[in-house]
């Protein structure tokens, strides 16, 4: 009679029930692995073999068969080690099938019998509760990740000798308390909005984008401060809740970026990848299909500096992703989707050397040239911006002025208000910010006046706006009027919108 010990797999932050089934038969001696697995887990065979004999504990002579069902779902990593080290033992009548009853194994063993930290456990923990297993055996390194999702026993394994003495009822092994979630201040990481002199109409801009999530590009010379102001972005949104941070942390628990200290995120992301990066590295993907940038940055900020020095088919990729919230990668092995619902921030210079259209320094570049850097980023690309803000070179009096500028606190707390109005406006629906309204709720909630049409269709008309050019200002315009607290869009509100397209005219317009 075989034995069979429930493990779990990933596709992508999605579980998979794995029934790891062990038999014996007579033949020569051997130990075979099945149930398509890839090089890691057959390597599992002198793991396993070595951990429980290091460990004083029987390894049978005889020809063992390890079949990892159900069999059409490729099996990766070493994580099925702990659990085929209990079925041996259950096999050999060492362990009543019955402790391990409704309960699921995950880790990787050393070769002294130690289990070793593996990434995925979140996500595998959260599967698993879903699936009614009411134990999961984890590493002990693992143990405080997987012990904040709630209706799940965890246990955290440090080695095989401990785990026999548990299911044995010898010493039982107690399950490890939930972690508190702490939420971290980001100006303590990314500083505060209140040490960026100047820049007052950037500001405003980024007050409004955090407020119903837009994206934004921001074009100045160098030296404007672009990326101080980018930096501090999420200082000024609204701290991270534990759904989101839930979310979060099993795409970084997948890509094996957690902290041991921290084992739950509790700040929103800030990604910033070099302009060197490759399409994979920033949607996702390789051999095995890992979370890129895109998904890195989830319920965060994407911060793109130096956007045209990006390689172009890595920016086009953004495309799709901005759009859906989800990213997915194909490849030979199957599909897998990781969630990047994220804010894109991009910074740029208005030409290579930087300094096109400043008031003091001279511009170095050809029109040619000019030309040929601002065609690096598409018109489909910069149709996804909502706003364009220009940073112009900080004033002196400015740079030493004494008086106190306003802190992240102050503008958290417009923005916040901003979100309560969104709350309660989307109560019921998928949508949570302006956004990300659909064309129904455009129709809906962005209704103009006579005269707020009339502003519209002028703006449409003279700025040869594209359709989602159009629909993108009326979901700012929506933005503005909730931080004025307006139920209704009005012509200033729409006025601001547009100005923050403006730059497309100034500079994409060739």
């Amino acid at each position: 009679m075989p034995s069979n010990v429930v493990s779990l797999a990933l596709n992508g932050i999605d579980a998979i029930k794995i029934n790891v089934e062990i038999d014996t038969a007579n033949a020569i001696p051997a130990f075979e692995i099945v149930g398509l697995p890839d090089a890691a887990v057959k390597e599992s065979r002198e793991r396993v073999k070595l951990a429980l004999r290091n460990s004083r504990l029987y390894f049978p002579i005889a020809r063992l068969t390890a079949n990892l069902a159900p069999g059409g779902v490729k099996k990766e990593g070493p994580i099925y080690d702990l659990p085929i080290a209990v079925g041996i033992m259950m096999l050999e009548g060492r362990i009543d099938p019955n402790a391990a009853d409704k309960s699921a194994f995950v880790g990787e063993l050393s070769l002294d019998g130690r289990v070793c930290r593996i990434d995925g456990v979140l996500p595998m923990t959260i599967g698993a509760m879903k699936m009614g297993i009411e134990r999961l055996f984890v590493p002990y390194d693992n143990a405080r990740e997987a012990s904040a999702v709630a209706g799940i026993e965890v246990y955290g394994v440090k080695d095989l000798n401990e785990l026999y003495d548990h299911l044995l009822g010898h010493e039982k092994i107690e399950p490890t308390e939930s972690v508190p979630f702490e939420i971290n201040d980001p100006s303590e990481i990314l500083g505060d909005f209140s040490e960026v002199r100047g820049q007052d109409s950037v500001k405003r801009g980024l007050e409004i984008a955090c407020s119903g999530f837009h994206n934004v590009l921001m074009i100045g010379s160098p030296g404007s401060g672009k990326s101080m102001l980018a930096k501090r972005i999420p200082t000024i949104m609204p701290p991270i809740t534990f759904e989101e941070a839930i979310d979060v942390t099993q795409v970084y628990s997948v890509a094996g970026l957690l902290s041991e200290n921290s084992p739950i995120v509790g700040i929103r992301p800030f990604r910033s990848p070099h302009h060197t990066i490759s399409p994979v590295g920033l949607s996702g993907g390789g051999k095995v299909p890992r979370p890129g940038e895109v998904s890195l940055a989830h319920h965060g900020v994407l911060f793109l500096d130096e956007l045209p020095e990006f390689q172009k088919n890595a920016l086009e990729i953004l495309r799709q992703p901005l759009e859906d919230g989800q990213v997915t990668i194909t490849r030979v092995g199957g599909t897998i989707t990781y969630p990047c619902d994220f804010m894109l921030v991009c910074a740029m210079n208005p030409c290579r050397c930087g300094y096109l259209g400043h008031p003091t320094r001279k511009c170095t570049c050809s029109e040619l040239s000019v030309t040929k850097y601002l065609s690096k980023i598409s018109g489909p690309l910069l149709d996804r911006i909502d706003l364009h803000l220009e940073t112009a070179p900080v004033p002196y009096e400015a740079l030493s002025s004494k008086e106190a500028a306003e802190t992240s606190k102050r503008v958290l707390e417009r923005v916040n208000r901003a979100r309560e109005i969104q709350k309660e406006r989307f109560k019921g629906t998928k949508t949570r910010f302006n956004g990300r309204l659909t064309s129904s709720q455009i129709r809906e909630f962005c209704r103009l006046g006579e005269k707020e049409n009339e502003v519209m269709k002028n703006a449409f008309e003279r700025l040869s706006l594209s359709a989602r050019a159009h629909d993108k200002i009326l979901r700012v315009s929506r933005t503005i009027a909730d931080l004025d607290g307006k139920s209704d869009i009005e012509v200033k509100h729409i006025l601001e919108a547009i100005s923050y397209r403006s730059l497309d005219r100034k500079y994409f317009s060739a």
